[in-house]
């Protein structure tokens, strides 16, 4: 069935048909357009544009055929064009000329628009709830490591100690605020485009704030050309996935190193792992790595998405058909590697030993040996050569700056003391890191109270 076939004296070529068609995909919204229609019959029978009788079959005939889609006994068939105009068939063949009534007062144009934006707002809270698991996954690490040491890097190189709770904490803020710009779509997504007509609305008198009532919307759109050809909450939706997906990527990266032999920090669970087909004492970080190359797949919907609407005028254009099949895999794409990797860290053994002894053994306490030096009277800069003369010595002996001997500092420095131990202890180096954002455990602990508040709040 054709939507459209009264103009036309020929029937389509197949091939441009095989072209043209978005059944096979846009499938995926038989709810949202079901959905829709149930709220628009419902608005026309309350504005008396079609008839109580008219609006029970046409209520009754989609809730059958929303039943028997997802009973798997209506099955989606090559002939119809779309899902709009498979829905509309099936409802006329089941009820008769009311179901004809049905596409009263609407275009294709705001009906496509509605079922796109009602399926990003359904999955966009179900994205929302991966994330907020997620942060509940790391807000669970973050309270068992507040004196977890481990080595800060800058450069991929051992910088300072923090504590892993610290290191995490990072992670916990990148997906907050993803989860933040989630509740910023969605607030200026929810209006409803239904009633916008092809371009420029309709003469029926429609009851547009009825329809987005009983959608869950704020309200209706407020141009009826901006509706139909709107897709930027798409690309909003996509920016949001493609730094989700980024965030998930750094720590996915992370987690890899640390999973080395020559880190050694982390032990991935058997179920997140695989192996070699060659080499038996192989376990390899392949959830972690596919999370981390995913990213690319979803940047890519984003920028086709872009590139497809930057030179289409106003108003609907067929070109904007390719937004869906975009959307949809980078959807599915990011839920599956937040998913993944939340089950992957959840179940993931920190080697702490390890940790601990990486930030001893790479000079990470070689900052505050130089505070030591100024807090005796010796300026900055020579404090710096100094320690810099001390780390030298101790490549060369190829121990810590803990294992040196008094007299081995006095040689380098006559104002070090006995005290230099305990001010370049690890416990020292990140205790006295207090104020708000550092790793020092009270102001840890106070910043993790903040993190549970905050992720209270998003529920």
């Amino acid at each position: 069935m054709k939507l459209w076939g009264g103009r036309f004296t020929k029937e389509e070529n197949q091939l441009v048909h095989n072209f043209n068609e978005s059944l096979s995909f846009d499938q995926k919204f038989y709810h949202q357009d079901i959905q829709g229609s149930m709220a628009h019959v419902k608005m026309l029978a309350k504005q008396g544009i079609v008839s109580s009788e008219d609006e029970k079959a046409i209520l009754d005939g989609l809730q059958g055929i929303l039943e028997d889609i997802e009973a798997g006994k209506l099955e989606f068939t090559k002939e119809h064009e779309d899902i709009h105009s498979f829905v509309e068939a099936n409802l006329i063949e089941r009820i008769g000329d009311a179901g004809k009534r049905l596409h009263t007062g609407r275009s294709r144009n705001d009906q496509v628009a509605l079922d796109m934006k009602l399926y990003c707002r359904d999955e966009l809270k179900e994205i929302d709830g991966l994330v907020k698991d997620l942060l509940a996954e790391l807000l669970k690490i973050m309270e068992k490591n507040t004196e977890t040491y481990m080595p800060g890097f800058t450069h991929l190189q051992k910088a300072q100690p923090v504590t892993l709770a610290h290191h995490v904490g990072a992670y916990f803020e990148m997906f907050y605020r993803d989860c933040t710009r989630l509740h910023d779509i969605y607030e200026r997504m929810n209006y409803c485009p239904l009633g916008a007509g092809a371009l420029a609305g309709t003469t029926y008198p429609l009851d547009r704030e009825y329809t987005a009532e009983l959608l869950g919307f704020y309200g209706p759109t407020l141009n009826s050309m901006d509706s139909v050809s709107d897709r930027d909450y798409v690309i909003e939706l996509l920016s949001a996935l493609s730094i989700i997906a980024m965030h998930l990527s750094r720590f996915s990266e992370e987690i890899i190193i640390w999973n080395t032999n020559e880190y050694r920090f982390v032990e991935i669970d058997d179920a997140y792992s695989t192996g070699s087909s060659i080499m038996p004492q192989k376990k390899n970080p392949d959830i972690a790595e596919l999370v981390r190359g995913k990213s690319g797949r979803v940047y890519g919907a984003l920028v086709s998405m872009l590139t497809t609407m930057k030179g289409i005028p106003l108003a609907y254009n067929k070109d904007m058909q390719e937004d869906k099949e975009l959307t949809f895999d980078a959807i599915d794409t990011v839920k599956g590697c937040l998913a993944l990797f939340t089950g992957m860290i959840s179940t993931m053994t920190f080697n702490k030993d390890i940790m601990e002894a990486s930030a001893k053994n790479g000079f990470t306490n070689a900052t505050d040996a130089a505070d030591y030096l100024v807090n005796h009277g010796v300026p900055f800069r020579d404090a710096h050569g100094i320690v810099g003369q001390l780390v030298l010595f101790c490549i060369d002996k190829n121990i810590a700056l803990d294992d040196m001997t008094l007299d081995e500092f006095k040689a380098i420095s006559p104002v070090f003391e006995e005290d230099i131990y305990q001010a370049i202890s690890l416990k020292t180096c990140v205790e006295k890191r207090m104020t708000i954002g550092a790793p020092g455990p009270e102001a840890m602990k106070k910043v993790i109270e903040s993190c549970k508040k905050r992720l209270e709040e998003l529920k």
